[in-house]
């Protein structure tokens, strides 16, 4: 009897558009034939709400959850495809690579694996393309690569891009996902905030535009470096932007802090932000703020 009451029972996923079989249906079903299973990779849980979708359908949506709105982190390539014209972009320093200068304990091991898993050689793209017509210089950082981390090669990258961007008198675009400085490279990988920033004042004086997007997530030495210091500082909705974590605050101020601290909309509140810009209207924004900042179009 007892065995009766807590046995366990099966879980059955309701697929979009579907109507679940009753339980008896169900079960004589799956007594009768194998239940067929659903190929690895074509639905996905949203975060948030839980709401189950196709992977084909979220892409056509922009990686925007149809149900509650949170938007799915994008890789390097896709968000260079949705925010440049077809076919504009150019890459820069595809060639860098990371070493192992502490000799971390199984950091080329964690190299080679993010580089086989995300397609990518570092946690940066950078290059120059159009938007809309209008030239800029853009560095775009992928949160599959050591969570987005920065180290050396990603701060080179985009001290690089920077450079550029002030000797061809373009505007600079850097879209930031990122747990921070890369432990695995110690010190030098907090030097990057400070290259990054001087080479970012000295764009500065030369009157150019930087626009900084900040998405889900900026922590650590990316929010407290580059990615805080745009003339315009944009994020996607609901991200979570900050320097340390929630708890160690929390432990050392010894108060409650609110429930959408460090999300964009609380930075917004609070003048952090110049804008929260959903992803589907974020391209449309940006080629109307190059516009107005009187940026040349490509040929004009």
């Amino acid at each position: 009897m007892f065995k009766d009451w807590f046995g366990k029972r099966k879980r059955y996923a309701t697929l979009p558009g579907v109507q679940p079989a009753r339980r008896e249906d169900a079960a004589d079903a799956a007594a009768r034939e194998e239940r067929r299973e659903i190929p690895e990779g074509l639905l996905i849980k949203c975060d948030r709400c839980g709401t189950i979708t196709y992977v084909k359908e979220l892409d056509k949506n922009l990686k925007v959850c149809r149900g509650c709105d949170y938007h799915f982190a994008l890789s390097a390539p896709e968000r260079i495809r949705i925010t440049l014209d077809e076919g504009s972009f150019v890459e820069y320093d595809a060639d860098l690579v990371s070493e192992d200068p502490l000799g971390f304990p199984g950091y080329p091991d964690k190299l080679a694996k993010s580089q086989a898993q995300s397609g990518l050689r570092e946690a940066v793209v950078t290059g120059e393309g159009t938007i809309d017509g209008f030239g800029v210089v853009i560095g775009v950082m992928d949160s599959r690569f050591i969570m987005g981390s920065m180290g050396s090669v990603v701060g080179e990258k985009i001290t690089r891009a920077i450079e550029r961007a002030t000797e061809k008198r373009l505007p600079l675009l850097l879209f930031s996902a990122s747990g921070g400085a890369r432990m695995q490279e110690g010190v030098l990988s907090l030097m990057q905030m400070a290259k990054t920033s001087a080479a970012l004042a000295r764009f500065h004086r030369e009157g150019l535009l930087f626009i900084s997007v900040l998405t889900n997530p900026t922590t650590g030495g990316v929010s407290a470096s580059f990615a805080s210091l745009g003339d315009i500082n944009i994020a996607e909705p609901g991200a979570l932007i900050g320097f340390a974590g929630r708890r160690i605050i929390e432990q050392t101020i010894r108060q409650k802090l609110p429930d959408d601290f460090q999300t964009a909309e609380f930075l917004l509140k609070h003048g952090q932000l110049d804008l929260v810009v959903h992803r589907k209207e974020m391209r449309a924004t940006l080629a109307k703020l190059l516009d107005l900042h009187q940026v040349r179009r490509v040929g004009s």
